[in-house]
């Protein structure tokens, strides 16, 4: 898993949206967040700054004031450890975003901004496509 400069974001991969709003979490964010297959996790709203959104266990984001109010809704993750993600996320087929370590609450998956822009400077990103 590369980081982004000294002291910058931890990145998994790029998650590329598919066809039917599928979406593959990379091998090693998965196992890191301890999900499993048919488990449901929450979806957070991302940042103003790289917009997109986060992935979490349910239980462990109701714990956090401040990320409970950031829930928009819930996904069931497959066996091939895939979500599909509601109308409400606004994703398009083919976007591609950015999947890094973000809090010890969820996974960030970034759409914009300065991170995004510093990894798409990075060849060596593996991308996951469902």
């Amino acid at each position: 898993m590369p980081q982004l400069g000294k002291g910058g974001k931890w990145v998994f991969g790029w998650a590329i949206i598919g066809s039917d709003n599928t979406l593959q979490i990379p091998p090693a964010a998965y196992q890191e967040y301890g999900f499993s297959a048919g488990e449901t996790i929450a979806i957070t709203r991302g940042s103003r700054r790289s917009g997109g959104f986060g992935l979490g266990k349910t239980e462990a984001l109701e714990q956090s004031a401040q990320m409970r109010t950031r829930i928009i809704g819930q996904v069931v993750i497959d066996h091939n450890q895939q979500i599909r993600l509601p109308s409400l996320t606004d994703v398009k087929p083919g976007e591609r975003f950015l999947v890094v370590r973000g809090s010890c609450y969820a996974l960030g998956f970034l759409h914009h901004g300065p991170i995004v822009e510093l990894a798409q400077q990075h060849t060596d990103i593996e991308g996951y496509l469902p």
